[in-house]
């Protein structure tokens, strides 16, 4: 039965195991996910070489699960008189949005939607795309800003319409909604599969009231004060006294969209607050499947005081001495919610539980799994 833990990079059609060290990130935040593979030789003895060059395609897999697609960026060496390490490092292919700068001619959209214009954005590096979420409401108007990446024009889209890009397994550039990846079968749990655990449960980042403001371009049927003053704001009860915090948003703006930016900025501060950190030992659940970013998972953690639904927003997939392991960060799932809905207009707080400590910071409509 083949190992399904082998780490396996595949250039140039030939495949290379046998890794000494082995970390590979992904996330849901994270437009590029990477990897770094080191092995090491002892002198004396015959010092291979490894025929990998900077700009190769590549694909590596954990077992026989495809987990990147890219290229090699680095081919690091460090030698002593004991031993040679030699690294290969490399990134999804959507790096290059990261790295580069849109080169759109003309950088220019009027009535298309966001998803058409991420499409065209990413074509120009070749780089194919792929939406999860309901194709959007045609934008007023979309310019590309003197010297920003690709990844920096994108993200001011989806910013506004709290929508989320990453990439896939197969170097694809993927907008998502939270939780698309599924539930894991098993659980988070102290005591069992969490070997070391930290949350900073820091609420500084955390207001009462949310403002922002922004402008547009006027239209006939759009101008004077109603194009040139948008305003929209969103209240957070979950924050004891009174602490204001002024947006100005740049680029096209409207109400629903100053009202969309509101809320999410609620609800990923808040996130980011109850943002949760563990290891864990091995790279796959008790059904043999990867952990995979984006995946709805419950935390029991009674020294965190969580004991929810959480949605891992980042992995890495570690390879060291201790054996295989995972670091996964795990955050609410509203937190990462696209809806442009307010979700805590009618919502009522509630007394914290034994069970879990921030039970009062959850929305009242919010269905925790079983």
């Amino acid at each position: 039965m083949p190992d399904q833990n082998a780490v396996t990079l595949s250039v140039n059609g030939m495949d290379y195991r046998g890794w000494k060290k082995v970390s590979i990130s992904a996330g849901i935040e994270r437009q590029s996910r990477d990897f770094k593979l080191d092995v090491t030789w002892r002198w004396p003895g015959l010092v291979d070489e490894i025929p990998i060059r900077q700009g190769d395609f590549c694909e590596v897999r954990l077992g026989s699960d495809l987990v990147l697609t890219g290229w090699i960026f680095g081919t690091p060496v460090s030698y002593d008189s004991k031993s040679v390490n030699r690294s290969i490092q490399g990134r999804s292919l959507t790096a290059d949005l990261v790295d580069c700068s849109a080169v759109n001619k003309p950088g220019q959209w009027k009535g298309q939607s966001i998803q058409q214009i991420v499409q065209a954005l990413a074509s120009q590096y070749g780089i194919k795309t792929l939406s999860q979420a309901a194709e959007t409401t045609k934008l007023t108007d979309h310019s590309i800003e003197p010297g920003e990446s690709v990844f920096e024009s994108i993200d001011r889209l989806l910013t506004l319409s709290r929508l989320l890009s990453t990439d896939d397994a197969a170097g694809r550039l993927v907008i998502v909604r939270p939780g698309s990846a599924g539930r894991a079968i098993d659980r988070l749990q102290l005591g069992e599969n969490i070997l070391t655990g930290s949350a900073d449960l820091d609420f500084s980042g955390v207001f009462s009231e949310y403002i922002v403001t922004g402008q547009r371009s006027g239209t006939d049927d759009s101008f004077g004060a109603s194009a040139s003053e948008i305003k929209a704001s969103a209240t957070d009860p979950r924050s004891a006294r009174k602490r204001v915090l002024l947006i100005h948003e740049s680029g096209q703006m409207t109400p629903d969209l100053a009202a969309a930016r509101a809320n999410w900025e609620r609800g990923s501060r808040m996130g980011k607050a109850l943002t949760l950190n563990y290891k864990i030992q091995g790279w796959r659940q008790s059904n043999g499947a990867l952990w995979l970013p984006n995946m709805i998972v419950r935390v029991v953690d009674g020294l965190a005081g969580i004991d929810r639904d959480m949605l891992i927003s980042e992995i890495e997939y570690v390879l060291e001495d201790a054996g295989t392991v995972a670091n996964i960060t795990v955050a609410p799932p509203d937190a990462f919610d696209p809806e442009p809905k307010d979700p805590h207009s009618t919502r009522k707080l509630k007394k914290g539980g034994k069970a879990d400590n921030f039970e009062y910071l959850i929305p009242a409509d919010w269905k925790p799994g079983t």
